[in-house]
């Protein structure tokens, strides 16, 4: 399903003032019923629990979290699913993570590749223009599952004109690829890179997508681009 999107012009990008040391952090929305304080998602955040597995920074559960309370409101996701992925960090770490935020806790927290053009190790240059072969940052709602090259495989609607909506024309999904993998970080020294979808370990990948699929969030961060993805979120 394609999302008609328009510019949003509620969205601005708001600095809290009002704490510290959360004053230099963005919301992503005002004038909305689910406004969030920055204060609020810290609270949210702080009480998820995480495991035995890495947590995401502040800065980007932050975003994702308004940005998730916003589509929701819209009715442009469903489930109380978030998943973010942070491609300021190295691809040789676990980058990506699915959260239950019913249950306040993580599910999933595993190597996610970025594309082959987006950088080696780590991710610097984004794209949404087809054969680019950049991944694309911005929030995506999860769509229908279907059978393809790769297997199982997750299709993307991006939400974000210019960022990221030409993502089901591009073919930018999720899936399972045997280049993520710790195996391939041993011999080739970084994560193997995609042509712009945010792959994941095969063993994962059945699991991950049978819980985010069918209009869950799905967040790419990426802090070079904060003030585009908030003032870019069109739906």
């Amino acid at each position: 399903m394609n999302y008609k999107v328009f510019p949003v012009l509620l969205f601005v990008l708001l600095m809290s003032f009002s704490t510290v040391p959360d004053k230099t952090i963005p919301t992503i929305y005002t004038n909305t019923k689910a406004l969030h304080s920055v204060d609020g998602n810290r609270s949210v955040y702080n009480q998820i629990d995480f495991k035995s597995f890495s947590m995401p920074s502040f800065e980007s559960f932050n975003l994702a979290l308004d940005g998730f309370h916003y589509l929701k409101e819209k009715g442009i996701i469903q489930k109380n699913i978030l998943t973010i992925v942070d491609f300021s960090l190295s691809s040789n770490t676990k980058r990506l993570w699915v959260i239950d935020l019913d249950k306040s806790e993580v599910l999933f927290n595993t190597l996610v590749a970025h594309g082959r053009n987006t950088g080696e190790e780590f991710a610097k240059i984004f794209s949404n223009q087809a054969e680019s072969f950049q991944s694309s940052l911005g929030f995506y709602a999860t769509a229908e599952v279907y059978n393809g090259k790769h297997g199982l495989s997750l299709k993307l609607d991006g939400l974000q004109r210019g960022l990221n909506d030409n993502a089901r024309n591009r073919a930018v999904v999720m899936h399972g690829a045997d280049y993520v993998s710790e195996s391939f970080i041993k011999q080739n020294k970084r994560l193997g890179r995609s042509q712009g979808c945010p792959a994941v370990p095969v063993e994962m990948n059945q699991k991950i997508i049978n819980v985010i699929k069918d209009k869950s969030c799905l967040f790419i961060y990426h802090p070079s681009a904060t003030q585009q993805i908030v003032s870019k979120l069109a739906v």
